[in-house]
């Protein structure tokens, strides 16, 4: 055990040349990226809401070990996301994003057209709940992102998960809420997701984790009926 571990965790603290040394391990952004980017954080205080290149190369792994041919992202602003999921469909796949904004997804929509991705992209401007409650209940979702409005994850994912095909993935982003999830006195958004938390860990249709990357991501693989959740649930 190390000095960064406690109680026997293993840790390793994330310093800003950590990071950087992160950042180097995965793929770098490509050019376009690297423009969405930008033209992102012009936007001021709301291009938090962006995820970060190395949560969208994940993102975009975990489409294709899914072979995902349809994905459902819930929260699209400025494209990032939906960019490095629409790359990793398998052919003839397609995704579909929810939002609510037209000024945000109008930058998404130009990025997703330059990347020759755009065809393979099914904007849904409108709330998400009637947008996900609109599509047929065959389980044949593959892959499901959650980056919405937190205080309706619980909402989102009881109408996602019946729509996920068995051995598909839910991911959801923002359940760490930069580190204040486990004390006890938070309000408001913050307590919505620590309960969003306990549903899916509580779900027994879904076996899952919490990845600490970004602002903490949720993993969640659906389970066949009858199948069990794997060892240590």
């Amino acid at each position: 055990m190390n000095s960064s571990s406690f109680d026997g965790v293993k840790g390793a603290p994330i310093t800003r040349d950590l990071y950087a040394y992160l950042l180097e391990q995965a793929e770098p952004p490509s050019e376009l990226q690297q423009r969405l980017i930008t033209r992102t954080r012009a936007l001021g205080s709301p291009s938090v809401m962006q995820v970060p290149h190395e949560q969208a190369v994940l993102l975009a792994l975990l489409a294709r070990l899914a072979d995902a041919r349809k994905i459902v992202e819930v929260g699209t602003f400025t494209g990032y996301s939906a960019l490095a999921l629409a790359g990793a469909l398998a052919p003839g796949g397609t995704l579909i994003t929810c939002d609510i904004s037209t000024e945000w997804t109008a930058i998404a929509r130009e990025a997703w057209q330059e990347a020759g991705v755009d065809h393979l992209i099914d904007l849904r401007l409108g709330p998400a709940l009637q947008t996900i409650a609109g599509l047929p209940l065959s389980s044949d979702i593959d892959l499901v992102f959650l980056d919405a409005d937190k205080p309706r994850y619980c909402r989102y994912w009881e109408e996602l998960v019946p729509r996920v095909r068995p051995g598909g993935l839910l991911l959801a982003d923002n359940v760490l809420q930069q580190g204040r999830i486990h004390l006890p006195d938070v309000t408001g958004t913050t307590l919505a997701v620590r309960e969003f938390n306990a549903r899916v860990r509580a779900d027994p249709r879904v076996e899952s984790l919490i990845l600490p990357v970004a602002d903490g991501l949720t993993l969640a693989r659906k389970l066949a009926p009858g199948e069990p959740r794997a060892q240590g649930h």
